[in-house]
């Protein structure tokens, strides 16, 4: 089988705080009003991603890594995380505050969990007049302060607000306290996993009016305590060039702003390449096969390919790698 470009069929979360953006903005088929999430690309145990196009349309990514495990990852990512799919893909709708939350890192995640931990990056899609994330403390805070702060229920007086606009990125290591704010579309790319710890939910109720279950205990060793300007990431918007945007352990992203066709040389890669399309639109080709991909959607291209061909007039794409 020739591994061509692949795309997968979205995932579609309700949430609770979710809106009608993902339909609006990324022309999602959605019927509901509060879908808060788009899996793009999910190895997540119950929610694999299945193919959408071509010959091998039906199939779950699943089934590919073990059939094609070297040629689909890369021996690089064989290697190191084995057959299970080292990143997760997500378009996030927020009409309304997401929960303030962190992320375990991998060495306590895998001793609570069996799991690895929860690196993550933010890439704004959209954002309202004066939306905000919250991103880290506002000042160094010691655990027995941070501690008191939620038994009187002062916790946002302690955190970090940063108002938002497209094109801007945060970086999300684990252990940092954040959320995603109301008004807020983004794509979010991250390590496999979900585990997330919830320590404030602006005291909401779900729809069979209970309190969504908190992580107070858990999260008290896995905070980052220290207030620290690591987050946005500033980066480079040359036109028809690859611009690095994050460097991390578990994933790679670059920025592509297009405006004619580029041609990427993967030879040396040893890795699966994705591409996010942010906006315009553009269509992908490999040695195998081509896929048409537009604003909101994502295509994963395997890691046999030496060249990838990407044509557009105008275009805006993530490129992810390991």
């Amino acid at each position: 089988m020739s591994l061509y470009p692949l795309k997968f069929k979205p995932i579609l979360k309700e949430r609770l705080w979710g809106g009608t953006k993902l339909k609006q903005v990324l022309g999602k088929e959605i019927s509901s009003d509060i879908t808060g999430e788009s899996w793009e690309l999910s190895g997540v145990n119950g929610d694999v991603s299945i193919v959408a196009n071509g010959e091998l349309k039906g199939g779950s990514l699943q089934e590919l890594i073990e059939k094609y495990p070297e040629d689909l990852l890369g021996k690089g990512v064989l290697e190191r995380f084995g057959r299970e799919f080292p990143v997760l893909i997500k378009f996030i709708d927020a009409k309304q505050d997401l929960s303030i939350q962190l992320h375990p890192n991998d060495e306590l995640a895998k001793k609570r969990h069996n799991s690895f931990g929860k690196t993550e990056m933010w890439y704004v899609m959209d954002a309202d007049k004066d939306a905000e994330l919250i991103v880290g403390f506002n000042k160094t805070v010691t655990k027995e302060e941070y501690a008191k702060s939620i038994e009187d229920n002062t916790l946002l007086d302690l955190l970090n607000y940063e108002k938002v606009s497209e094109g801007d990125t945060f970086f999300i290591n684990t252990g940092k306290i954040h959320a995603i704010g109301a008004g807020v579309l983004l794509a979010e790319i991250q390590q496999t996993s979900d585990i997330t710890y919830r320590v404030f939910d602006f005291n909401r109720k779900d729809k069979d009016g209970k309190y969504r279950e908190l992580h107070t205990d858990l999260a008290l060793d896995a905070i980052d305590y220290e207030k620290k300007d690591d987050f946005k990431i500033a980066y480079s918007q040359d036109k028809d060039k690859v611009n690095a945007m994050v460097t991390c352990p578990y994933f790679t992203t670059n920025f592509l702003d297009l405006t004619q066709p580029l041609e990427v040389d993967v030879t040396n890669r040893n890795s699966f390449t994705i591409y996010l399309c942010v906006e315009g639109a553009a269509s992908i080709t490999n040695e195998f096969g081509q896929v048409d991909l537009q604003k909101g959607q994502t295509i994963l291209v395997p890691a046999v390919s030496k060249t990838i061909h990407i044509n557009t007039t105008k275009a805006k794409l993530l490129e992810v790698t390991i």
